[in-house]
């Protein structure tokens, strides 16, 4: 196989183990044996490709890619995944194998942003479309939270409406109040794990690409505790202590930093490039 189609392999790769991850995370909150299936079927195509990887180098080179620490680390990745696949077909414990599968997508991605100790236009290429899907998962979790904002707002106002007994024929378009809430829920449902593994990305770039790099930048701390505040939401809200209203302006106000971080945060930053 070419360079440049095992470029391709391990961008899919990190693609679909995200993806996984992402069900993985909404199957914690809220167990669906459907939703555990199709992550359980991505991370196995992770699997499947990592495994093809792993044959089609030990027939071009004649040996067991274990002798250098990119080696090393893409191996240990690849034993992540087996071990959460087997625990997942054989002791049906959720919570380790959504862990074990957020390790081996950091140790995956370690690789990808350092698979060789010689220059390769191919991987500049890509470290360059790595960023970018980190770029593209920021984006798609601003957007999940715009909508939980939105669905908010709708709910405050159905909330109002229903409460002084002004619901007439021009708002029956609108959702319910019970759809509405559903809603908010589902949409940073999806938006917490897409910005955490899009956090892991730009990270694991910056630590291994950037000669100076802070952990005090203003934009890297401002999206984690976006993150952070977003994931306590959910947690409140699936132990029942933060519904209703008080769930709704919860969103509004977190939202609210989201647009603050994402303008003044990468204005402040040391390294990322939206001014």
């Amino acid at each position: 196989m070419t360079e440049l189609a095992m470029a391709r392999l391990n961008e899919i790769m990190v693609v679909l183990y995200a993806i996984g991850i992402v069900f993985y995370f909404i199957d914690f909150f809220y167990k669906r044996v459907k939703i555990r299936r199709i992550g359980f079927w991505f991370i196995s195509i992770v699997w499947i490709l990592q495994t093809i990887f792993f044959v089609l180098f030990i027939i071009e080179t004649k040996r067991f890619p274990i002798l250098s620490l990119s080696e090393g680390i893409y191996f240990y990745a690849w034993l992540l995944v087996t071990l959460s696949i087997l625990l997942h077909c054989i002791a049906r414990v959720d919570l380790p194998v959504f862990f074990i599968n957020v390790l081996g997508f950091i140790f995956v991605t370690i690789h990808l942003f350092a698979p060789a100790q010689v220059e390769n236009p191919l991987v500049k290429s890509l470290e360059s479309e790595m960023v970018f899907i980190h770029i593209s998962f920021a984006i798609l979790s601003y957007a999940a939270f715009s909508l939980s904002f939105v669905f908010s707002v709708l709910y405050l106002i159905l909330y109002r409406l229903l409460k002084e007994k002004k619901y007439t024929k021009l708002w029956s378009r609108l959702p319910d109040l019970h759809q509405t809430s559903r809603w908010m829920l589902y949409s940073i449902l999806v938006g917490v794990p897409i910005i955490f593994i899009s956090l892991i990305l730009g990270l694991e770039w910056a630590f291994l690409k950037l000669d100076a790099l802070s952990i005090f930048d203003v934009k890297i701390l401002g999206s984690f505790v976006i993150t952070l505040i977003y994931l306590l939401i959910l947690v409140l809200h699936h132990s029942g202590r933060l519904t209703g209203l008080n769930f709704a302006w919860a969103q509004i106000y977190t939202f609210l930093l989201v647009v603050i971080n994402f303008f003044l945060g990468s204005k402040l930053s040391d390294f990322h490039i939206w001014y």
